[in-house]
């Protein structure tokens, strides 16, 4: 059982990147093609319901990925899928009622999960034939007690960053959009939800539209940069899914960031002076079900022929050629980064 702290934080953050990968993608792929079809053949709803129960399972498949890259026991990598699950803060508790929501605060899943791997590892084999009965309970309590009480912070935390966010809605338009695209896209390359501090500052108009952009800059420039050493369906996965993934690696090298914060504030700014719109709801999302170019479709009704090319061009086009720019530039020719830097591992 490995017990340094590099191969545990590694461990963790690999684990919730596939965690991610498995609970949200299913929804990415099939909510943006299923919403429009449900008025019309009701029956597809129930398609909705599955992704999103997929979704509110993003703890548990994020600690059992994480207890099987440690090597750990069934016994063991189900605890820890219990104190994540207590720990997310997607489940809410109103007299006497449970009602589970969404994915939860992945930050705190990561802090509920490293607490009680720390609680495995330090139990080790101690409870003998007593594990069964008593690791359970103790990974439950403690793990995931002390993931309740972190909550608080962790959202005070990231209501404090969205605050200073949206500090930045005040300025010029361009430089707004260039700001607005770097936050978002260091943002979704790290345990903090775009989604949640999108909706928690309600972020609308051009800054919603220039967050989603970011996103989508930073999703296209971290799978083409990994693309020669990562299966096409990984690839894909950065921006039909989310870039998320690539947390574990850009957090061991935050030099990593750099090329995505640069295409991010580009595509960012140009969309600002494009005119490119979001909501509240859309922001944070990106290409990820198509929820960002469909927000700006929403946003011109009555200039949907131009609306669409804008869109194409500025959620595809632009950011593909700054990602193949990107790598050349920061692979091949300034060496700061290698295409092994953003190999994703399921093994």
């Amino acid at each position: 059982m490995p017990t340094s702290l590099k191969t545990a934080t590694n461990n963790i953050l690999n684990g919730i990147s596939i965690g991610l990968i498995v609970a949200l993608v299913p929804g990415a792929i099939l909510n943006a093609i299923v919403k429009p079809l449900v008025p019309h053949a009701p029956f597809l709803s129930i398609i909705l319901a599955m992704t999103g129960i997929a979704a509110m399972l993003l703890p548990a498949t994020s600690a059992v990925c994480v207890g099987m890259l440690a090597k750990f026991t069934p016994i063991q990598t189900t605890c820890l899928a219990l104190a994540a699950a207590v720990g997310a803060g997607n489940a809410h508790f109103n007299q006497g009622q449970i009602a589970v929501t969404g994915s939860g605060n992945v930050l705190n899943i990561g802090i509920t999960i490293a607490v009680a791997y720390a609680l495995i590892i330090f139990v080790g084999k101690r409870l003998k034939g007593y594990t069964i009965l008593l690791l359970p309970t103790l990974t439950l309590l403690i793990g995931g007690g002390i993931g309740l009480v972190t909550l608080g912070p962790v959202i005070a935390f990231t209501t404090a960053i969205g605050k200073l966010i949206m500090q930045f809605t005040g300025l010029q338009p361009l430089i707004m959009g260039a700001l607005m695209g770097i936050c978002f896209a260091i943002l979704v390359l790290s345990p903090i939800s775009s989604v949640g501090i999108a909706t928690a500052i309600g972020i609308s108009g051009i800054a919603a539209g220039s967050a989603n952009l970011g996103i989508t800059a930073a999703a296209f420039t971290v799978a083409i940069a990994g693309s020669s050493v990562n299966s096409l369906g990984t690839t894909i996965s950065h921006f039909v899914g989310t870039p998320k993934i690539q947390m574990a690696n850009v957090l061991k090298k935050p030099k990593l960031f750099i090329p995505s914060m640069i295409n991010a504030a580009i595509v960012g700014s140009i969309g600002a002076l494009f005119n490119v719109k979001g909501t509240p709801v859309s922001a944070g999302f990106g290409l990820s079900g198509l929820v960002g170019p469909l927000a700006n479709l929403d946003a011109h009704p009555h200039t949907t022929g131009s609306a669409i090319i804008v869109s194409l061009l500025l959620f595809i086009v632009l950011p593909v050629a700054l990602a193949f720019l990107s790598r050349y530039l920061f692979t091949d020719k300034l060496h700061l980064q290698t295409a092994e830097d953003f190999h994703i591992d399921y093994q």
